[in-house]
């Protein structure tokens, strides 16, 4: 039989082991993708920032025309990819790629500085031979201002530009520009309202 004291005692350490746990630093994936980020792709991409990581990316292809800015964090699951001959893609300084974000281009993709992309994202400014399936053509370059939140799962269409500081909803399908500080939600996509205060 325990005491009281015993069982308290106990029960701080494992409070302590739990917090301590908690309060960890970055799992051990993200230093590997560190590692990978400035031994690697520093090297193999156009052009790759200081501090920026791709954590553990599904393919990577085309990455010489791929040009990711200073402090960018790119989360497992990427799927970054420039068809022969196609992009460049350009990624701006301290933006954010969730898990499984799909970055397709045969036109160019631009996204700007300070973008916030959630899991699940799909760019594309490729469109599919409908014949083949497989052969990807040109739908229009895509461009994404800076400071642009895209929720979860949201597909943003080629030929579409993303005005600095807009809101794109999770599940949104872009197909039509979206004006600066503009809010859009739908299939497809159409204004809900401005974040800029009219």
């Amino acid at each position: 039989m325990t005491s009281p004291a015993t069982r308290d005692g106990a029960r701080s350490v494992v409070q302590s082991v739990a917090v301590r746990l908690a309060e960890a630093p970055p799992s051990l994936r993200w230093h590997a993708g560190r590692l990978r980020s400035e031994l690697i792709y520093r090297r193999a991409f156009g052009s790759f920032g200081a501090d920026s990581v791709i954590v553990r990316p599904r393919v990577l292809r085309g990455v010489d025309r791929i040009h990711v800015g200073v402090g960018c964090a790119i989360y497992d699951g990427a799927w970054l990819a420039c068809e022969p001959g196609g992009g460049p893609i350009h990624i701006g300084d301290q933006t954010y790629l969730g898990h499984d974000v799909h970055l397709h281009a045969v036109d160019p993709i631009t996204i700007g500085a300070r973008c916030f992309l959630v899991d699940g994202v799909y760019i594309g400014s490729a469109d599919h031979d409908r014949a083949t399936r497989s052969t990807a053509t040109p739908a229009g370059p895509v461009t994404l201002g800076d400071d642009v939140f895209v929720g979860q799962r949201a597909i943003i269409l080629g030929g579409v530009t993303i005005g600095a500081g807009a809101t794109v909803a999770a599940g949104a399908v872009v197909t039509r520009d979206v004006a600066p500080g503009e809010v859009v939600a739908g299939v497809p996509a159409t204004p809900v309202r401005s974040r800029l205060g009219d």
